[in-house]
């Protein structure tokens, strides 16, 4: 009882945490030391509260907090459940280890706006805690936006022509997908089942025909922009033109894992595995999920410039989830919840990585990282890591998502998925590992620069996320206890 007390009283704090930071840093922009311990204080502040919800919620504690009602049965209200957890823990602990890797590398590449850029973090991140611990899909809905209006600034960073370009790529797909599909979906979803509040097994009645459940499920799966399903995945490539922090928290932090987390969670405690089982809805998700894996792993391998080819690869990589969805079975839901702690941990180590080549050598393209290993062994080292755990090779967490998934596409003979893994991990490979030949086993052509790794900030952080990698597969009790709890195993 009081476990549960203590975490109804921490649930406010961990959503007020990021923009009380956000309202502080303008305060001491002139002070660039204060402004960082600041960031950093409050990205250790947040993940501190948010570990502190973990424990209450694996014994059996929900957190709830209602802040308003808009009209009757329309709320903006917060609720702790597993997968929710699961998100938070990944965005508030990743937040911390990025704003090290952010101070180092935005004050070695003398960024312009670094005030700008810390304060639209710091609310990037309290809208992605509002969408974790959503109760009700009205409140994931605003928080969603509100993470598309605070990306928007930092995608346009640079205010060059191509950034701006970028942006307006950025903001026409997402705002047009949520405003033309996603609200639709919410509303109809309201007018069938008369409510919004997220439930296990799901929320909607009995009965209903399997066209009108295709239809609204279409509805999520291409309304939620940012889960990259292809065709709807073209803002992602185009916000590369963003400081390299930026695009780890595009893919690993928050923007595609908030769109992933969104599908599975309306998946699981809206719909309801069982009903979109009967409902026969696996096979067009399947191949939906599975087109734009082996599809984004194709246009990887031919991508020479370094993050839009890791670019591509959170495409691919993130539709897993959506396989994991469409496979239908217990354990591969679970899977697909581990599969997003897997990425995140994996993909931020990778453009932990492409920004330290960026910033210590000024190399861009894989074609001129020949021998670039030998230069920076800790960049490249921490890159390898993260590179076999997309590829899905133990001891990274890359292997354990997959597994999972593959384990449920087998029990459910669904042989469409199993040959999209197996093929889409061979695709993986062959994106990845050519980079760490060429790092490690060529002949230097031209000249590196010769002053080694990037700052420490940077190196420190990029073996942070290596290191998580590998810890996350040898002790995954916590996100598979919250994923066994999401799929009720």
């Amino acid at each position: 009882m009081t476990a549960a007390l203590s975490s109804q009283g921490i649930l406010p704090l961990a959503l007020l945490a990021p923009f009380v930071g956000a309202l502080i840093l303008p305060l001491v922009h002139k002070m660039p030391n204060l402004r960082e311990a600041v960031t950093l204080v409050t990205a250790a502040a947040l993940c501190l509260l948010v570990v502190c919800l973990l424990g209450p919620v694996l014994d059996g504690a929900r957190p709830e907090l209602t802040v308003i009602d808009v009209i009757p049965g329309l709320t903006v209200a917060f609720k702790v459940e597993p997968l929710g957890m699961l998100f938070a823990l990944i965005a508030s602990s990743l937040w911390f280890v990025n704003s090290v890797y952010s101070i180092g590398y935005m004050r070695a590449n003398d960024e312009p706006r670094q005030t700008t850029f810390y304060v639209c973090f710091a609310v990037a991140l309290g809208s992605t805690i509002g969408i974790a611990f959503a109760k009700n899909l009205f409140t994931l809905f605003l928080f969603y936006e509100a993470l598309t209006l605070s990306t928007y600034p930092l995608v346009i960073h640079r205010r060059n022509e191509e950034a701006v370009r970028a942006g307006r790529t950025y903001l026409v797909l997402l705002l047009g997908t949520s405003l033309l599909l996603f609200l639709p979906a919410i509303i109809a979803t309201w007018v069938l089942a008369g409510t919004l509040d997220f439930r296990p097994g799901g929320i909607l009645p009995a009965g209903l025909s399997a066209p009108i459940i295709a239809a609204l499920l279409a509805l999520y799966v291409f309304g939620i922009g940012k889960a990259a399903v292809m065709p709807l995945h073209r803002w992602l490539p185009a916000a590369m033109v963003a400081p390299t922090p930026v695009s780890a928290l595009l893919h690993a932090v928050a923007v595609v894992k908030a769109g992933v987390f969104s599908i599975l969670k309306v998946a699981v405690l809206v719909f309801g595995v069982d009903t979109l089982g009967a409902a026969g809805q696996s096979a067009w998700l399947t191949v939906v999920a599975g087109t734009t894996i082996l599809v984004a792993s194709i246009i990887a391998l031919k991508q020479d410039n370094l993050k839009r080819r890791l670019a591509y690869s959170t495409i691919s990589q993130l539709s897993y989830v959506v396989l994991g969805v469409a496979i239908l079975a217990p354990i591969s839901v679970a899977g697909a919840a581990m599969h997003i702690a897997a990425h995140a941990f994996s993909k931020i180590t990778l453009f932990f990585a492409a920004g330290s080549i960026y910033t210590a050598a000024h190399l861009t393209e894989v074609s001129q990282l020949d021998g670039i290993g030998r230069r920076m062994p800790w960049t490249m080292g921490a890159f390898t890591i993260g590179a076999l755990g997309m590829i899905g090779v133990p001891p990274t967490a890359g292997f354990l998502g997959k597994w999972f998934i593959l384990t449920g596409a087998m029990q459910t003979a669904n042989w469409l998925a199993v040959a999209v893994i197996f093929v889409s991990t061979i695709l993986n490979a062959g994106y990845f590992l050519p980079i760490v030949y060429r790092a490690f086993f060529c002949e230097p052509v031209g000249g590196h620069d010769k002053s080694g790794e990037a700052p420490w900030p940077i190196v420190v952080a990029l073996t942070a996320t290596a290191i998580g990698t590998i810890l996350m597969f040898l002790f995954p009790d916590i996100p598979f206890a919250l994923a066994k709890l999401l799929s009720g195993r």
